[in-house]
């Protein structure tokens, strides 16, 4: 998992793929950029996940058109990180729906976050300007929350602490299809600079406790079958793994952790 994604030094465009998981699921993916799930209910769509700014958003919006003409209600914050939320006015959506320690991030430092990755990542923030300000949730949930679009089952859950402390993922039980945000990579480097890094293996278990048939990673492909999802686990549950033995270590040996990573 060594792959670079979106930095000053990462300017080129990339390909789009949209990929259907399920009849009403379909995961819109970029080589190893920021990925967006969405969700087709039976007279409304949901989205994890929001990209950057909202005209990356519309991108998102064109290839829901090609499958749905139905109003797009629901936008799920996976976490809060920039590049993943600022685009959400780009829906129109009636609700933007997030965990509460999801919230209390944006809070504590929304705006600095969103300094941040706009200068670490100029690539992603195409039309910055259109960017109305911080985004936040109009619905705030403790733990866990079910959503009905119509008959279709989206059960938004807290499995616990890794990438950030607000993590969610959407889980959708009948298609056993789960959007899992950054709490799985696949073939992309996880960032773990807000990370958990103890709880963060406890978290993938209970995942993999779920038996996801098909999961929308955070960033990379889209996986399509149990034994991919299985290898997207191991492989984010070893970096964690190791990054977590290596900071104990420079702790133990009294190392300033800023210059040591």
């Amino acid at each position: 998992m060594s792959k670079a994604f979106a930095s000053k030094g990462d300017l080129d465009p990339k390909t789009v793929s949209f990929t259907r998981l399920a009849d009403n699921a379909y995961a819109y993916t970029a080589e190893g950029d920021p990925n967006t799930g969405v969700i087709i209910g039976d007279d409304c769509v949901m989205v994890i996940d929001a990209q950057a700014t909202p005209v990356m958003a519309q991108d998102v919006v064109r290839h829901i058109r090609t499958v749905t003409d139905k109003p797009i209600r629901h936008v799920v914050l996976s976490h809060y990180h920039a590049v993943r939320v600022l685009g959400a006015s780009g829906y129109g959506a009636q609700n933007i729906i997030a965990s509460r320690d999801t919230y209390d991030l944006i809070v504590e430092r929304g705006q600095q976050d969103y300094q941040s990755e706009f200068e670490r990542f100029p690539r992603l923030f195409q039309a910055v300007e259109t960017i109305p300000g911080l985004t936040w949730p109009t619905i705030v949930f403790e733990r866990e929350l079910t959503i009905w679009l119509g008959q279709t089952e989206v059960r938004l859950l807290q499995l616990g602490r890794g990438h950030t402390k607000g993590d969610t993922v959407a889980w959708m039980p009948k298609e056993g299809v789960m959007f899992s945000g950054d709490l799985v990579e696949f073939g992309a480097t996880p960032y773990t600079g807000d990370a958990y890094l103890r709880d963060w293996p406890a978290t993938l278990d209970r995942i993999a406790e779920l038996k996801p048939r098909a999961l929308v990673p955070g960033r990379g492909d889209a996986l399509q079958t149990p034994a991919a999802v299985e290898e997207s686990l191991r492989g984010t549950r070893a970096f964690v793994t190791q990054m977590y033995e290596s900071v104990r270590a420079a702790r133990a040996a009294g190392k300033d952790l800023q210059q040591a990573y």
